[in-house]
């Protein structure tokens, strides 16, 4: 027998806030920068689907990606991951050139160490 929406009550389910999650917090702050989830994540580096996921609490963001969503989207890392601290300013901000210069950094470091991983995976071919 197949279920439809129509035969569930949903009514017992509150509605939770969307700032109780981390997803939550990404979608608001994300939002108030205007930024599509495509943009952000062609930004980061990353799929679509990899955001959407973090969005969606399917999923959370090393603390890597977690510095670079924080700087992006004008947040404090704590209120992203908890909710404490200054919540997203409506005015987009520029980043700053230590703010790139982090964001350089980190992704020297990933590049490396996919580097090193593509190195012992075609080791282990030979």
């Amino acid at each position: 027998m197949r279920t439809t929406y129509a035969d569930k009550d949903f009514t017992a389910v509150a509605p939770m806030d969307v700032e109780d999650t981390l997803g939550g917090r990404l979608v608001q702050a994300r939002e108030t920068t205007g930024l599509s989830t495509a943009q952000l994540a062609r930004r980061l580096g990353i799929k679509t689907s990899t955001l959407q996921g973090w969005e969606t609490d399917r999923s959370e963001p090393r603390s890597n990606r977690l510095l670079m969503l924080a700087s992006m989207l004008n947040v404090s890392v704590t209120w992203l991951m908890v909710g404490g601290g200054e919540r997203p300013n409506v005015e987009i901000a520029t980043p700053t050139v230590e703010d790139m210069k982090a964001m350089l950094r980190s992704l020297r470091q990933q590049s490396t160490a996919l580097t090193e991983e593509i190195d012992n995976v075609a080791a282990l071919l030979r």
